[in-house]
Formats: C-alpha cells, sequence, structure tokens
C-alpha cells in the first residue's frame, strides 16, 4: 500500500487488492465480479467499490458504454503490490497443479503452459519430519538413495535449499561429521527423531555468502551481448548476484558456468570470478570440517 493510506478494515483489504488487481491487469471490474470472488451481496458490492473510489477515485472510472468500472490511464495501485514475477509464477503453479483455477483472480486465463518438470515430488511425509527435525534441532534416520550407495544415516537438518531444480535439506551428517546437502526426493524412508549435538552456525557454506559476476560471453558479437546484458538486466556489462557458497555450487553447475567448451551462443554467460567462487567453497567446506572435528 502506498500514499501512506491508512490500512483498510480486515474484509476490505482483500477487496480492494481484488478490485486494483482487476483494474490493473485486465483493465475492468464488473460489480458482480466482487460477489462472485468473495461471496457478498449486490447491495455489498457497490459498498466496496463506493468506498474504493472515496479512497483510490483516481485509478477507477465508471464506462457508460461498456456498462463497468475500468482503470483511468494514470491507474497507480495504493493496495495491490503489482508484480509481474508473482503473477507467472502463479500461472506456473495453475498448470503444475498446486493451486487451483479459483485461486487466481483472473476472470479469464490466458493461454498458458509449461515445459514440464522431470523430477519427482517431494513426499508430504518427507518434508514433514525433515520440518520436525529443523524446528526440534534434532537429528534424524533416513534411508537415502544417493548415486553410489542405499542405506540408512543419520542426519541433523537445519535449513531447506532450492538449487533451481530441486530441494535440498541442509543437514549435519552425523556418520562424515560435516555439513552436506540431501536432496528430498532421495529419501525413501525415515526414522525417530533422535538427540543430534551440532552448530549450524560451523557450517560456514551456508552461513557465507559470496557475489558472483556474471557477464557475457566475451565471444559473442557485440549485438548478442547486447542482447544477454538485457536478457539478465545487467549494468555496465556485469550481473552481480549474492547467495549463499553452499548455493554457488548449484549455481555454476546448473548454468555450465564451469564449463569453458561451449560455443559463445550456447554459453551466453560467464562467471568473471569462477576462481574466486570455487576457492572460497572450497575454503568455507575445509574451515567447516575443522570447527566440527573440534566441537
Amino acid at each position: 500500500m502506498t500514499d501512506n493510506l491508512p490500512p483498510p478494515g480486515r474484509n476490505l483489504a482483500p477487496r480492494f487488492e481484488f478490485i486494483e488487481w482487476r483494474l490493473f491487469w485486465e483493465g475492468h471490474l464488473n460489480r458482480s465480479d466482487l460477489e462472485e470472488r468473495f461471496g457478498i451481496s449486490t447491495p455489498q458490492a457497490s459498498v466496496d467499490l463506493r468506498n474504493y473510489r472515496e479512497v483510490a477515485g483516481d485509478n477507477i472510472e465508471y464506462n457508460a458504454t461498456e456498462r463497468r468500472f475500468v482503470a483511468t490511464s494514470g491507474m497507480k495501485p495504493r493496495f495491490l503490490r503489482v508484480s509481474a514475477n508473482r503473477l507467472l509464477l502463479q500461472l506456473r503453479a495453475l498448470v503444475n497443479g498446486v493451486v487451483k483455477r479459483d485461486d487466481l483472480p483472473f476472470s479469464e486465463l490466458p493461454s498458458v503452459d509449461v515445459a514440464p518438470e522431470i523430477v519427482r515430488d517431494v513426499r508430504a511425509a518427507v518434508l514433514q519430519k525433515i520440518l520436525t527435525a529443523i524446528r526440534l534441532r534434532k537429528a534424524v534416520s533416513i534411508y537415502y538413495r544417493s548415486l553410489t550407495s542405499t542405506r540408512w544415516r543419520d542426519i541433523a537438518p537445519h535449513a531447506l535449499a532450492f538449487d533451481g531444480h530441486r530441494w535440498h535439506a541442509r543437514a549435519y551428517c552425523c556418520e562424515r561429521n560435516e555439513f552436506r546437502d540431501f536432496v528430498l526426493t532421495r529419501i525413501e524412508r525415515l526414522g525417530e527423531l533422535k538427540p543430534a549435538q551440532f552448530d549450524p552456525e560451523n557450517d560456514l557454506a551456508w552461513q557465507n555468502k559470496i557475489e558472483l559476476l556474471l557477464c557475457p560471453h566475451p565471444g559473442l558479437s557485440e549485438a548478442q551481448s547486447e542482447a544477454v546484458q538485457c536478457d539478465y538486466d545487467m549494468r555496465d556489462g556485469i550481473r552481480r548476484i549474492e547467495m549463499r557458497l553452499s548455493l554457488a555450487y548449484y549455481f555454476i553447475k546448473r548454468l555450465n558456468l564451469d564449463i569453458d567448451i561451449l560455443e559463445p551462443a550456447r554459453a551466453q554467460i560467464c562467471l568473471e570470478n569462477l576462481s574466486e567462487v570455487e576457492a572460497a567453497i572450497v575454503k568455507a567446506r575445509e574451515k567447516s570440517k575443522k570447527l566440527c572435528a573440534e566441537a
């Protein structure tokens, strides 16, 4: 909300936000839209629209020809946090079956589709137990399937992380006496919670962050470089991204930033400070292992 307006009442807040959503994204609104969305009466919908016009009349006007309310040319939302990313994420969630059609405020959905994700869904029972272990600072036995073996392990998770492709539990591995990532979809079974002695502050790869400097691949033409800079919202040819060291590892792998044999048009970007980042990751892991050994 902007312009230092007093907050609307508890019931009005979502209605004002909906009014502005429809006006901003679709350009128009009917009284019946409020009735259907919130299950309110026609008189109540009329009152809501009148109240909105009293506090934000410069955003809305009635079009007698179209017989509906429309957004003014200078509309500035006051109760809606406008975010294209949020809207696109909601559409993605709809296509993937995470939310239902009624959860989105569209009067009419645009045609939309998403390239399928091929990873397994995280089982609710797995996430529930991991979250409980994090909350209680306990260890839990997991039957874990890795690329080298499938067996029981005791881990003490302290955080969740998404690497852009899969969800991980960031955890202290009781067997190796170090902090590692455990892919949630590889957890086949879970045992009981148990006491654990560990300090998340010793997970330096998680606690420490580093700035990555993305730039266009030097093999691109000037026109290609400009397009890439636009794609990645670069400033002066650099996109600065701060992230945890533990996630920087996956970020580099996912974008092939550590592979120098790709064609420039395929790679498109490179990591200007790759050596610095890789060295920081190694240093954090080694120091973290030492702290765990001394604990």
